[in-house]
């Protein structure tokens, strides 16, 4: 069993372009884990298709059963979170073991409004 966990702080999900998003990621495992993958992401959602774009990404070596670690990334300027008729721009944060795949995940907005910016009228 793994226990996956990430944590933003202050708990915050929105986020102005350029700002830090710092946090925790903390694990505990009863398995083999050969390390732990914090990554920050966009993705659009098509409908079924779908485009990535990994931000940054701290890896963390030899991680033990159990522990905590802080990380920290600068969001870029684009792309926005944008929530359209025919698809959308998501943020997100993710806690990934390895060799097992299991992930945990944490929903960001990335936008000047704090929410995400949509199509008009």
């Amino acid at each position: 069993m793994i226990t996956l966990n990430l944590q933003t702080a202050g708990g915050r999900t929105a986020f102005a372009p350029g700002e830090r998003v710092e946090g925790t990621a903390s694990w505990f495992s009863d398995e083999g884990v050969r390390s732990l993958d914090v990554r920050l992401f966009w993705y659009t959602d098509r409908g079924g298709a779908q485009d990535t774009g990994v931000v940054g990404s701290e890896v963390i070596e030899a991680p033990g059963s159990q522990g905590s670690r802080s990380f920290a990334f600068t969001l870029p300027q684009k792309p926005l979170s944008y929530s359209g008729r025919l698809f959308d721009i998501r943020w997100a944060l993710e806690l990934v073991a390895l060799p097992s795949g299991e992930a945990a995940r944490a929903d960001l907005v990335v936008s000047p409004t704090g929410r995400p910016l949509e199509p008009p009228g």
